[in-house]
């Protein structure tokens, strides 16, 4: 069994003990103290190790413009075709795919892959890429979530002053953001994972080595999944495959990519599931709201039920997809065929949805010389 395949399936158990786990689950409290421990310590650590191991490259800048790039695409493309598949305009559903569909988790589902079948060297470049999605899922995509919460709360008594305070001061009490200052400014003096000292790296990579059995367990504990969800979610995760190796195409054709292996990391790195630290900014939305409760609207500004089951069905969706893509090489290196296989899958995403019009259509139609 390859050690890719054999990471797969670690994960899929992980998530499979949650489920098991979840009958042991007697409140809500038990999952809300596994949360505080994934958002308040794990993910905090997680991502300051990250910041701390980048290292900027000039020559290879573009690799993480290209990655927001994408991010912001995909944001557009999710705003004005979500209608289309059955969630409506400025509803929670509506924000929580906004969010959460853009983003990319390659440390979990892509990065495990690039190693096994590409190497480190590609892992690098792959790491360099990951820069411009991190901006976007821990700084952009923080802001756009507390910009949907003002305006579907309609916070608009404040002034742009009060509103910007309030922000600021918001961010500061996430531990989060607070690591993400704190990691900015050791790399602006010159710092990093070797300069600290060495009890304090051994503890920050113990938490951060809590992150992702945790999630994985949290994810099968807090997953609930419905039919018509499920179908829904599928069908997003097809149209997004689609575009993304659309995307991919576009890019293998306009750039000089130096080698097959920098062609098939175009090609797997934006097809990453969804990423935790949207989900993880939504919850804190929903902690503001439950904290200011008598000033909220009873409708919440995200649907975290939504937004986890979207987590649980693209983890496996995204590993079976790069595994394909890896499996038949040389055939997703020719930039006619990435267009050719995002052709098929969006047709495929939209079918339902032509099949279920069609029908109402007979059905109206039947109904119309019945009578």
């Amino acid at each position: 069994m390859s050690l890719a395949l054999q990471k797969t399936l670690s994960l899929i158990v992980l998530i499979g003990l949650g489920v098991f786990l979840k009958r042991k689950i007697v409140n809500e409290d038990q999952v809300k103290g596994i949360k505080t421990i994934v958002l308040d310590m794990a993910l905090p650590a997680m991502i300051f190790v990250a910041l701390m191991k980048i290292e900027i490259n000039v020559d290879l800048f573009f690799l993480p413009v290209l990655a927001l790039v994408f991010n912001l695409i995909m944001l557009g493309a999710m705003k004005y075709l979500m209608p289309f598949f059955g969630i409506e305009a400025k509803t929670p559903a509506m924000r929580t795919m906004m969010l959460m569909m853009p983003s990319l988790a390659p440390g979990l589902t892509c990065f495990p892959f690039v190693v096994a079948y590409l190497g480190d060297d590609v892992l690098a470049w792959a790491a360099l890429a990951d820069i411009g999605n991190k901006l976007f899922v821990l700084i952009f995509a923080y802001l756009l979530a507390m910009s949907m919460f003002y305006r579907h709360q309609e916070l608009v008594s404040q002034s742009n002053g009060q509103k910007i305070k309030q922000l600021l001061l918001a961010m500061l009490q996430e531990p989060i953001n607070l690591v993400i200052l704190v990691a900015i400014t050791f790399l602006l003096f010159g710092l990093n994972m070797e300069s600290l000292p060495g009890f304090m790296t051994e503890s920050i990579l113990m938490m951060k080595d809590m992150m992702t059995p945790l999630v994985l367990l949290f994810i099968g504990i807090a997953v609930v999944l419905k039919w018509d969800q499920l179908k829904m979610i599928t069908s997003l995760l097809l149209f997004r495959a689609g575009i993304t190796f659309i995307l991919s195409a576009i890019i293998v054709f306009a750039l000089p990519l130096p080698t097959e292996a920098a062609v098939l990391l175009a090609v797997v790195f934006p097809q990453s599931a969804v990423s935790f630290w949207p989900f993880a900014h939504m919850a804190a939305v929903r902690k503001l709201e439950r904290d200011k409760n008598a000033n909220m609207k009873k409708e919440p500004t995200f649907d975290l039920e939504l937004g986890i089951n979207l987590l649980a069905v693209s983890m496996p969706f995204s590993t079976l997809l790069i595994l394909g893509v890896f499996s038949f090489g040389n055939y997703f290196t020719n930039y006619l065929n990435l267009l050719i296989i995002g052709a098929i899958l969006v047709i495929a995403s939209v079918i339902p949805k032509f099949v279920k019009m069609i029908a109402g259509s007979d059905f109206s139609l039947s109904s119309a010389t019945s009578d």
